[in-house]
């Protein structure tokens, strides 16, 4: 009985000790650091498929760096460079990419659910993602395409979701929106001059004091959205649903 007992203890210690070095991330900062400091656009820093969690990455230039399909949750890349990578099939749930340069990146089949992008460079960027409750205060999405994938119908409608994601200040202008799930999103104060929000469910947004100059909202759903005090010079509502009543 001692013995049975004894081997199981043992037992209970491995698989204690196993799941501890599961959970921790496979590169410390200092290592990621080295990483990037020898690597260069032929030789990329090679973190694709790398468990990242939790890591402090801030500040850091990862334009030379190989992030694909990466575990980025609750890791920190405040303030860093990540201009013009392709993050598809990261996972970067809870990231903190605040002040982050991702203009130009390709972000698709990505969950950023409650991630930190408040005052990011999107500019340019091309999203499909899950970005429910998403903190996007002043970020700049000028001239970003996240519209639906409608070559991927056989997988259901990948589009960008930001449901009840805070968008207050943002920049939006001539960005591609088209079929975007933004209900209950925050635009206060946006600037969604010449955004195309075609088909777009906005159903409970609130765009109180938002630029809609030329925007499109051709056909989308927009239930119980607020617009109080925008500018709506231009404006296109062909079809929407429940057409704001605006004076």
């Amino acid at each position: 009985m001692m013995k049975v007992c004894l081997n199981y203890k043992v037992v209970l210690l491995v698989c204690f000790c196993s799941t501890s070095l599961s959970n921790a991330a496979d590169l410390t900062r200092k290592q990621v650091e080295t990483l990037l400091a020898q690597a260069d656009k032929q030789h990329p820093a090679d973190l694709r498929r790398k468990d990242l969690k939790g890591v402090d990455l801030s500040g850091l230039d990862f334009r030379n760096a190989d992030l694909w399909g990466a575990d980025l949750r609750q890791a920190n890349f405040s303030n860093s460079n990540l201009k013009g990578l392709t993050l598809d099939l990261t996972v970067m749930t809870g990231i903190n990419l605040s002040h982050a340069n991702l203009a130009n990146t390709s972000i698709f089949g990505v969950s950023l659910m409650h991630a930190d992008l408040s005052n990011t460079d999107l500019s340019g960027s091309r999203v499909i993602a899950v970005m429910d409750g998403a903190n996007l205060q002043h970020a700049n999405l000028s001239n970003a395409d996240w519209a639906a994938d409608m070559k991927n119908q056989s997988m259901g409608l990948m589009r960008a979701n930001l449901k009840g994601a805070n968008l207050t200040g943002a920049n939006l202008s001539h960005a591609k929106l088209g079929r975007a799930m933004l209900r209950h999103a925050k635009l206060n104060n946006a600037n969604l001059e010449q955004t195309d929000l075609y088909s777009a469910d906005m159903d409970g947004a609130d765009l109180t004091g938002a630029n809609l100059t030329d925007a499109n909202f051709s056909e989308s759903k927009l239930h119980d959205a607020n617009f109080s005090n925008t500018v709506t010079i231009g404006t296109r509502f062909d079809g929407a649903k429940n057409k704001p009543d605006i004076k």
